[in-house]
């Protein structure tokens, strides 16, 4: 077990702000985590956290996942002290750190994403996986899926991926598939772009416009001055930047400010019961 105490690390606050979707609550303060291949319990307790892994396994995926080598109180600390609302949102979404997770899953994920919830999202990544994902089971004896390759969709018809919820998305996710598989869109060559140059690149896939583009960029490439912009965000912009947001005081850091401003407008200004990316 290793146990991590850091002022902006809090698990509830990552699992639902909308950038990853194999992260659940499994009761108060318990969470199960799938990120590829791997599995990973964790609980959160007030001031710390405890992941139910080795040191080993920590240092050597875990730790990087959760992006816990950088500091995120410096991305506070350089906040114009004249902008309430920003200053709000940080301190509102504290805990929010921006994760590494695999590319193509990221790609895929966000495919999905298109005009749905995050409850339905959730649910057609698991049955996704269940369904086309390999059967693993954790150290404690715990099966779960891993996320189905490129391969492994490769050789689906477009409107296979239907029976698993993901409606008119089916076709673009096979078509990414077989994209990658034939080498017409290369995983490696898109991670060693920069952040503009890879947004270019990843909206030559189907389906995949110019929100999904930076989504995956912030979210899968760790371009953190991708600036995703749905309906939540383009409201916090229209009522708070008329002038659109200060791009160049923020640079390097854009991605982490743009979630704390989704997580306040889903948690900290409105009550909804069902929240949207759209």
């Amino acid at each position: 077990m290793v146990t991590i105490t850091n002022e902006h690390f809090s698990l509830s606050q990552i699992c639902q702000s909308g950038q990853c979707f194999r992260m659940n609550q499994t009761e108060h303060k318990n969470y199960k985590i799938i990120a590829g291949q791997r599995y990973l319990e964790a609980c959160e307790e007030e001031g710390s956290i405890s992941l139910f892994c080795s040191k080993e396994e920590f240092h050597e995926f875990w730790e990087d996942y959760f992006d816990l080598k950088r500091d995120y109180q410096q991305n506070h600390l350089q906040i114009n002290p004249n902008d309430s609302y920003l200053l709000s949102a940080a301190s509102f979404g504290w805990g929010i750190r921006i994760l590494k997770q695999d590319l193509w899953e990221t790609i895929v994920s966000f495919l999905i994403s298109q005009q749905n919830n995050i409850v339905r999202i959730r649910r057609c990544i698991e049955q996704l996986c269940k369904v086309y994902g390999k059967e693993m089971v954790s150290v404690n004896g715990e099966a779960y899926y891993s996320f189905p390759t490129p391969e492994a969709l490769s050789g689906l018809e477009e409107n296979q991926l239907m029976a698993c919820n993901l409606g008119y998305r089916s076709k673009y996710v096979v078509r990414a598939a077989k994209s990658v598989v034939s080498g017409d869109f290369d995983l490696n060559q898109l991670r060693s772009l920069p952040y503009k140059q890879a947004k270019e690149e990843l909206m030559k896939l189907f389906g995949v416009g110019e929100k999904v583009a930076d989504c995956v960029c912030l979210f899968g490439l760790h371009h953190l001055d991708a600036f995703p912009v749905d309906t939540h965000i383009n409201q916090a912009l229209q009522a708070h930047y008329k002038r659109g947001f200060p791009n160049k005081r923020y640079q390097g850091f854009k991605g982490v400010l743009q979630q704390y401003i989704f997580y306040y407008e889903l948690y900290g200004r409105q009550n909804v019961s069902e929240n949207k990316r759209i």
